[in-house]
């Protein structure tokens, strides 16, 4: 990681390295924080009441095969798969779940480079989170591929009166983690400011 030395103190400069080039990462907004927050505090105590693995956020440095360096919004890594940790350094290969969540700065490379890259390197679960739309894709690796298993989103009580009584049977109201057997997670809970 780069430091700079700014009015006499030390700074870390974050960056990822995608397709070979490097990229400053901005720092997130709120509202992303605060969705990386609950997802890391849901995800991390259902890990330690099952002592089954890590969370960690993006302060995270993650090393793939291909030579790329990114530091994903929230990433998952099973006790079985521990051996990347790396002397709990950095992570050298594919966690088991990532998550990104949207923003205008990362929003194309989540959606296209980085989604690619996670489904090369073998990462189980891709979750894609769009804060404005108040939606999560969910990306599942089979055979080597990423299938849509589904987009879950967060309606209002407005959107819900216009669907009739089967289409409102059909909207779900949490979010499964597939690694994680019974873990669900509650878009209400995902989307709400400061819950």
């Amino acid at each position: 990681m780069a430091t700079e030395i700014i009015n006499d103190r030390l700074f870390y400069q974050s960056y990822e390295i995608i397709g070979g080039e490097k990229f400053m990462s901005p720092a997130p907004n709120l509202d992303h924080s605060d969705i990386i927050f609950k997802l890391a505090y849901t995800i991390g105590g259902y890990l330690i009441e099952h002592k089954s693995g890590y969370v960690y956020t993006d302060n995270a440095d993650v090393h793939f095969s291909d030579g790329s360096l990114y530091k994903p919004d929230l990433c998952v890594v099973l006790k079985s798969n521990e051996k990347i940790l790396a002397g709990r350094k950095a992570i050298y290969g594919a966690p088991d779940m990532v998550v990104e969540v949207l923003s205008y700065s990362t929003r194309k490379k989540d959606l296209t480079v980085k989604k690619d890259t996670y489904e090369a390197q073998g990462v189980r679960e891709y979750w894609i989170i769009d804060p404005r739309a108040k939606s999560v894709s969910v990306y599942l690796l089979q055979d080597g591929k990423y299938f849509l298993d589904d987009t879950y989103i967060l309606l209002n009580e407005e959107d819900l009166k216009l669907l009739d009584d089967e289409e409102k049977a059909d909207v779900k109201h949490e979010v499964p983690v597939s690694i994680l057997e019974g873990l669900n997670i509650p878009l209400e809970f995902i989307f709400s400011w400061g819950y």
